[in-house]
């Protein structure tokens, strides 16, 4: 009994048990991973996005390189309340949600803005771009004759006919890869376990008799 109470608090361990290996950390986490991101996927509601582009024209007493630095101004008041507030009507919806589904982007090579719209219904993405890529031109129609560039509707953003949000296949490898970086990591930070050497720990100590003999040679 005492030898067995011994070896357990040496090893933490009860008798005749058996640890698991290592590597289980990792795939315990992958599978757990890959079930949360798998069942996210299945649960988030899908979202659409739509694009429309609209192009920045020199006109008289301007050129290209003119245009080109207007489109990136106008890329950046895309998404403004005075934009917005114009573009609501057409949209069919308030200026809070275009303000969070709409996103615009500008090329350096191009005076090109591109106005896109993100949303749960594909027919009201298409719709906000559409809206959102009008009200700007308008606004840049305003102020032609002192920019000298005019902004146009170069391409109409279409009704998506698939999502843009990630599939519930995407969202388990995503999850199945985070599971098992974190399931490694836990077995890098795990705390070792030293265990002495038996020899040293069940060394007989030294009988009286062998004590008494010791002390009468000194």
């Amino acid at each position: 009994m005492t030898e067995n109470s011994n070896r357990r608090r040496r090893t933490g361990r009860v008798p005749g048990s058996r640890s698991l290996p290592p590597w289980s950390l990792v795939a315990a986490g992958v599978v757990a991973g890959g079930l949360i991101g798998g069942g996210y996927g299945l649960l988030k509601a899908p979202a659409y996005t739509a694009t429309s582009y609209v192009i920045a024209v020199p006109a008289e007493r301007s050129d290209t390189s003119t245009a080109l630095g207007f489109a990136q101004a106008y890329g950046r008041v895309a998404t403004q309340p005075a934009v917005l507030a114009e573009a609501q009507a057409r949209a069919g919806v308030p200026v809070s949600t275009l303000a969070e589904s709409v996103r615009t982007a500008t090329s350096p090579d191009a005076p090109m803005v591109a106005v896109s719209a993100t949303s749960g219904q594909p027919a009201r993405a298409a719709a906000m771009a559409n809206a959102v890529a009008a009200a700007l031109a308008r606004q840049a129609d305003a102020s032609r004759k002192a920019t000298h560039v005019e902004l146009l509707q170069f391409s109409r953003a279409v009704r998506p006919s698939e999502p843009s949000s990630a599939s519930a296949g995407v969202t388990t490898l995503v999850g199945a890869g985070a599971g098992g970086l974190f399931g490694g990591l836990a077995l890098l930070v795990r705390p070792g376990r030293r265990e002495e050497p038996e020899a040293a720990l069940t060394a007989p100590l030294p009988g009286p008799a062998f004590a008494a003999d010791v002390h009468s040679r000194l």
